[in-house]
């Protein structure tokens, strides 16, 4: 069984797939409209989610499919005390494939070794993202045409962020990628990600805490929110909260082809005032989150040995 808990589960090769497959069904997703007719997916929803629920269940309904499942742990039987092991054992009897998020770090992990059916991480406490990342990875793929060769700024929380964490042991594995770590002291990137991740694979990175000292020399600009969740302290979230804020002023310092991705919610970090400028894409990416996802669900569910009745991809779809 095929379950996809980080984005390093698949390789560079199969993540060329998966995309090129997400673009094709961006290109005509109508004939992509019955591949997953009575397949059902079901949402475990242990925290918050707007567009990581949604989207999953967009792409399934998009595919065909239907969709069953809970919005909180209060709306569920881990409210009585049920287990995670538990509950996905029950769930693999109703559903072909689950996406799970939860507040606790190997939850999906546990989840997923217990499942029968294909399970997919949407989020782990602070841990990864694995979906989310794809999502990032497709917006820069389909907006700048390559995956290698390319000077990121990740900027804001980079202590608790997993959608940063995801995206740096996804991206470190393409040749020419340059990060530029952007965050007050309080909020740097854990010293284990930079000793197992970054130096091992001798990726070029530097620190800074001034956005205007990086955004000049950036091809993709990515911005998180600082997570009020993640915080133990009131005072130190609401200290952290305003350090960064991206307006037209410092975007104007940033180059023309630059592109702002943002994993959304966004609070205060980005101006409304970005929104109308064409590098702002992250609304865009938000929509990309769909694509890859119904790609992701047909993957899984093709390996999983489900009888899916595929179209032939449509002109084009091999051009990259």
């Amino acid at each position: 069984m095929r379950h996809l808990m980080s984005p390093l589960d698949f390789s560079v090769e199969e993540l060329a797939e998966l995309l090129d497959l997400a673009l094709d069904i961006e290109r005509d997703p109508s004939r992509y409209s019955q591949v997953c007719a009575g397949k059902k997916l079901a949402t475990c929803f242990y925290e918050p989610s707007t567009r990581t629920r949604l989207s999953f269940e967009a792409a399934m309904l998009n595919l065909g499919g239907s969709i069953l499942g809970f919005a909180s742990a209060d709306s569920s039987s881990a409210a009585k005390g049920e287990s995670v092991s538990d509950t996905i054992r029950v769930i693999s009897c109703y559903a072909d494939i689950c996406a799970i998020r939860h507040p606790k770090e190997g939850a999906s992990l546990v989840a997923s070794q217990k499942a029968t059916i294909p399970v997919i991480n949407a989020g782990d406490g602070g841990h990864q993202h694995p979906t989310q990342t794809l999502t990032d990875l497709l917006t820069i793929y389909s907006l700048k045409g390559h995956l290698d060769n390319l000077k990121i700024g990740l900027c804001g929380d980079l202590k608790f962020g997993r959608t940063v964490h995801s995206l740096i042991h996804a991206l470190i594995r393409y040749p020419g990628i340059r990060f530029i770590m952007i965050s007050p002291e309080e909020l740097k990137i854990p010293s284990n990600l930079k000793e197992d991740a970054l130096d091992p694979a001798h990726i070029a990175y530097a620190e800074t805490d001034r956005l205007e000292d990086a955004i000049d020399d950036l091809d993709i600009l990515y911005m998180t929110r600082v997570q009020r969740e993640r915080f133990f302290n009131e005072e130190d979230y609401l200290r952290m909260k305003d350090f960064y804020i991206l307006d037209k002023k410092k975007l104007a310092m940033a180059r023309e082809d630059m592109l702002v991705m943002h994993p959304l919610p966004r609070v205060n970090e980005i101006s409304v005032e970005v929104d109308d400028d064409p590098r702002a894409v992250y609304f865009k990416q938000a929509g990309y989150g769909v694509f890859v996802r119904e790609a992701l669900i047909i993957r899984l569910l093709q390996e999983a040995g489900a009888n899916l009745s595929l179209p032939e991809r449509s002109k084009g779809a091999e051009s990259r």
